[in-house]
């Protein structure tokens, strides 16, 4: 889908990346880029939805090997010269590379081989043209994101059923080929990138493809252990043993209850928070007086006061 103005664009300088960056490296850097200049962190902002097309369009073409690569090669086609040149390769810094049977094998290689007088593009004009690609976001709530969907995309005038697959990340793409914009002359039609932006859950987070939920205990449960319910995203609470003498901050796991896809399955992992009563009665009170009374007498800080160098 080589673009006349690919030559004006320098797609590594809006991103701020350099030529030979990673794959691994240019996620890492939209990412952050977008989440920068979104839209929706930006309301109002022409400025910033304007960065943000750019920013868009710019991953879009680098972020695909056969796109980049195209790209590249145009580029190098004299940092920015146009087709303009006449004879002996005018327009061109030291003229066509390779002469002009050089020219019109790059020329070919970027637009497709053309018809006319043995693929001399001038002869009988361009070979089939990729379509554009489109891009756009759609935001999903946490759910959602976990455990796949189907979301309703509209394409000119019709609307089509996109499948969400089971654990797609926060800013994940989604690429449906042939869905983009169609070819000017008979090609094959561009793709069609969908950005996930996934809401936060008021009770869950995501841990790579384990689900986190923290879980109140009293102090009672947590002395003397307790069986405690504990939720589940989408499905019934289970049950959980507290054994006597669980610390503040111990994890529970329960296995098969995290993000599950067509290839792997995480867990849940409940982190036990001990709930201390910010009201308590005088018997209560008393009560506690003569529990701590019966306790051994051991500093729960000695350790760590040993440790830091201070006894």
């Amino acid at each position: 889908m080589a673009s006349q103005d690919w030559f004006d664009k320098d797609f590594y300088k809006v991103l701020g990346v350099a030529k030979d960056v990673s794959d691994a490296e240019l996620k890492k850097v939209y990412r952050k880029l977008a989440r920068q200049y979104h839209p929706d962190s930006n309301p109002g902002d022409a400025a910033a939805e304007a960065r943000f097309k750019e920013i868009s369009e710019a991953y879009s073409v680098l972020s695909d090997p056969a796109q980049r690569k195209e790209y590249d090669a145009v580029r190098a086609m004299g940092g920015g010269a146009r087709f303009t040149g006449g004879a002996g390769g005018a327009g061109f810094p030291g003229g066509f590379p390779g002469g002009a049977g050089g020219f019109e094998d790059v020329f070919a290689n970027l637009f497709g081989s053309a018809g006319g007088r043995g693929g001399n593009p001038f002869g009988g004009g361009f070979g089939p043209q990729r379509g554009q690609d489109l891009s756009m976001t759609t935001t999903l709530n946490f759910i959602d994101g976990v455990k796949g969907t189907t979301i309703k995309v509209k394409l000119g005038n019709k609307d089509v059923s996109v499948n969400i697959p089971a654990g797609v990340t926060d800013g994940q793409k989604i690429k449906l080929r042939g869905k983009g914009q169609a070819s000017p002359n008979g090609g094959e039609a561009g793709d069609l990138i969908i950005t996930c932006n996934i809401k936060p859950h008021p009770v869950f987070t995501r841990e790579g493809n384990n689900i986190r939920v923290t879980v109140p205990v009293t102090i009672a449960e947590a002395v003397l252990g307790a069986t405690i319910l504990v939720p589940t995203l989408g499905g019934e609470p289970v049950k959980l043993k507290v054994a006597p003498g669980t610390p503040n901050g111990r994890v529970l796991r329960v296995k098969g209850r995290g993000v599950e896809t067509a290839k792997t399955s995480g867990d849940l992992l409940a982190t036990v928070e001990i709930a201390v009563p910010s009201h308590v009665s005088d018997k209560a009170k008393k009560a506690l007086e003569e529990f701590n009374a019966e306790l051994p007498d051991e500093d729960p800080r000695a350790d760590i006061l040993l440790r830091a160098g201070l006894l």
